[in-house]
C-alpha cells in the first residue's frame, strides 16, 4: 500500500525581538503592520504565525498582553492559521514580563525557550551604524554581557500555566542541553506527545548552522524523544533557507519569516514575510512536499482549536 504523503508545517515568526527597526524599513511593528503581514504570510502558506508585539511609536519589543489584544482578535477572525504567542520575548526581559501574554492570553500554542544562554546580538554594530530609535544601539550593545534566563524553575513555572490554559508549546533548543533539559521535563510528566521541538541554528551562544550540526540535534533528539516529537528548524540570518532545505529533506517541519532573517538572498532583504513564506514552499515543492494546513497541523500537535483561547 502507498504511504500517506507528508505534509511539511511551516512556521512564520512575523517580528520578533532581535531586529530593530533601523535595520529594514520591512520589519513590522504596528499593529497594522503585524496584521497585515501576518495575514499575507498566511495567505502565502504559513500554518503557524509566531508572534511578538512592539511598541507602535518606537518598535521596542514588549510583552505588554494589550499591545498583543491590539492585533490578535483581528488576526483570529480573519485567518484560520494557528497563532503562537511567544514567552521568550526578549532577552532583556524578567521572566514574569516575558510570559503574561500567553498566560493571560491562552493561546492554543506558546514558544519556550528550554535554557538559560548567552544571547549574542552584538555583532550585527558591523553590518548596521545608523538608527533611528536610542534604544536600538543599546539593545545590541548590551548584548555582550547579557544571559536569556530560563532556569529549570522558570521553565517548570511556564509549562504548569500553559498546561492549565490547554496550551501546547513550540520548544525552542538553541544547543544540545536544551534537548535533555526537555527530556527530563518529558520524564517528570509536564511535557505530553505529540510536542513541537524547534531546533534553532547560527545564533550566537548556541549550536551553529553547519550541516553536522542540524544533523547532529536531529540524531540526539531522535534518542531521546523517538516518535513522541515533532521536529521543525529555523536557521537565523543567512543560514535560514539552507538549514530548512536539509530538514525538510530529513523529514523536518520549518520556520521563516523576519524574526530569524531580514534577508530573501545574499544582500537583499526579504520585502516581507510572505516573501519568505514562498521561497520555503519552492524549496519543499522541489523536494515533492505538500504544506500542511492549519488544521492538520493542529490534528499532527493536539492543539485545544482556535475557539478555546481567550482572544
Amino acid at each position: 500500500m502507498p504511504q500517506p504523503k507528508r505534509k511539511v508545517i511551516i512556521s512564520c515568526a512575523v517580528t520578533g525581538a532581535i531586529h530593530t527597526p533601523s535595520m529594514s524599513p520591512h520589519l513590522p511593528v504596528t499593529p497594522a503592520q503585524i496584521i497585515q503581514q501576518s495575514l499575507e504570510a498566511a495567505e502565502a502558506g504559513a500554518t503557524i504565525l509566531h508572534l511578538h508585539a512592539r511598541d507602535p511609536e518606537t518598535g521596542r519589543p514588549t510583552q505588554d498582553p494589550d499591545a498583543f489584544r491590539a492585533f490578535l482578535p483581528q488576526l483570529k477572525q480573519a485567518t484560520g492559521a494557528v497563532l503562537n504567542l511567544t514567552t521568550g520575548g526578549s532577552p532583556h526581559m524578567t521572566v514574569e514580563e516575558r510570559m503574561r501574554p500567553a498566560a493571560e492570553l491562552k493561546p492554543e500554542v506558546a514558544s519556550l525557550n528550554m535554557g538559560s544562554m548567552n544571547f549574542g546580538l552584538y555583532p550585527m554594530l558591523g553590518r548596521f551604524t545608523d538608527f533611528k530609535h536610542d534604544w536600538e544601539r543599546q539593545h545590541l550593545e548590551n548584548s555582550r554581557d547579557l544571559v536569556f534566563k530560563n532556569t529549570f524553575a522558570d521553565i517548570e513555572h511556564i509549562l504548569k500555566i500553559g498546561n492549565a490554559n490547554g496550551t501546547r508549546f513550540e520548544f525552542e533548543c538553541y544547543d544540545t542541553s536544551h534537548l535533555y533539559n526537555l527530556a527530563h521535563f518529558v520524564d517528570r510528566g509536564l511535557v505530553k506527545a505529540p510536542f513541537l521541538v524547534q531546533t534553532v541554528f547560527g545564533l550566537l551562544g548556541g549550536i551553529g548552522a553547519h550541516p553536522e550540526d542540524v544533523a547532529h540535534m536531529k540524531r540526539t533528539a531522535d534518542r531521546l524523544f523517538g516518535d513522541a516529537y515533532i521536529w521543525s528548524v529555523l536557521g537565523a540570518g543567512r543560514n535560514q533557507m539552507a538549514v530548512i532545505a536539509q530538514a525538510a529533506a530529513q523529514g523536518g517541519n520549518v520556520r521563516v519569516g523576519l524574526e530569524d532573517s531580514l534577508w530573501i538572498s545574499p544582500g537583499k532583504l526579504a520585502e516581507s514575510n510572505a516573501d519568505q513564506v514562498r521561497k520555503a514552499r519552492e524549496i519543499l515543492s522541489g523536494l515533492s512536499l505538500d504544506v500542511a494546513t492549519p488544521d492538520e497541523a493542529r490534528e499532527m500537535l493536539g492543539l485545544k482549536g482556535a475557539a478555546n483561547v481567550a482572544f
